[in-house]
């Protein structure tokens, strides 16, 4: 008896349909692979300040003093708002000492003076709008108690920036020595800036969680 001769048709037809199952399985498959959500990636605190500064009116200055405070703040508004706050706070009675050391020692001048005021009054200012952060009740809670909280908040801040442009205003006039108007003027713009910011960063949360 003759050896089984090897099916050549069967196998011929087997290498054939090869390529067509793979085609027809990646066709199927292909169409969930690309649905598929992307993972989440981790947060980041830091492209949330960014995002949070694009709302105010110096951008760069706010993400370069608030940014090394990112893996505190993370993604919460109140915080960065908080934040925000006790960091201008912070530079405004370092730049009254300064002021008070240098130009303080003998008899002021009366736009001085009334400087010296006008950053204490902006001090009193930045503490209320603090401690009304710290008090708020949650917007979740009682809307209207919230928005009550947060119009305090935004006096406190707004009154603190009149506070501080009052000070600069007072120089206008001034001619005798420039070279003082000019540093007290310099300083007290920076503290400006930081205190619009803080201020935008309020209206930022206020908005957001009243929508949210």
């Amino acid at each position: 008896m003759n050896p089984k001769e090897p099916n050549t048709s069967h196998n011929n037809m087997v290498t054939m349909m090869r390529p067509t199952l793979l085609i027809l399985l990646f066709s199927t498959f292909l169409p969930q692979i690309l649905t598929v959500d992307p993972p989440l990636l981790p947060s980041n605190g830091s492209d949330f300040i960014r995002l949070a500064c694009n709302t105010t009116l110096y951008p760069d200055l706010c993400f370069s003093t608030l940014s090394s405070f990112a893996n505190s703040i993370q993604n919460d508004s109140n915080r960065l708002a908080r934040v925000a706050i006790s960091l201008t706070l912070h530079n405004t009675l370092h730049l009254l000492s300064y002021l008070q050391n240098a130009y303080n020692r003998d008899h002021p001048t009366p736009v001085l003076r009334d400087c010296f005021e006008n950053l204490k009054d902006a001090v009193d200012g930045m503490r209320g709008s603090m401690k009304q952060m710290k008090e708020l009740v949650s917007a979740s809670g009682s809307i209207e108690s919230f928005r009550f909280q947060m119009s305090n908040v935004k006096t406190w801040l707004s009154a603190a920036l009149t506070d501080e442009y009052t000070c600069t205003d007072g120089f206008k006039d001034v001619h005798e020595d420039d070279s003082i108007k000019d540093d007290v003027c310099s300083r007290v713009d920076d503290v400006k800036k930081l205190t619009s910011n803080a201020l935008a960063l309020v209206n930022r949360y206020a908005d957001e969680s009243i929508i949210n």
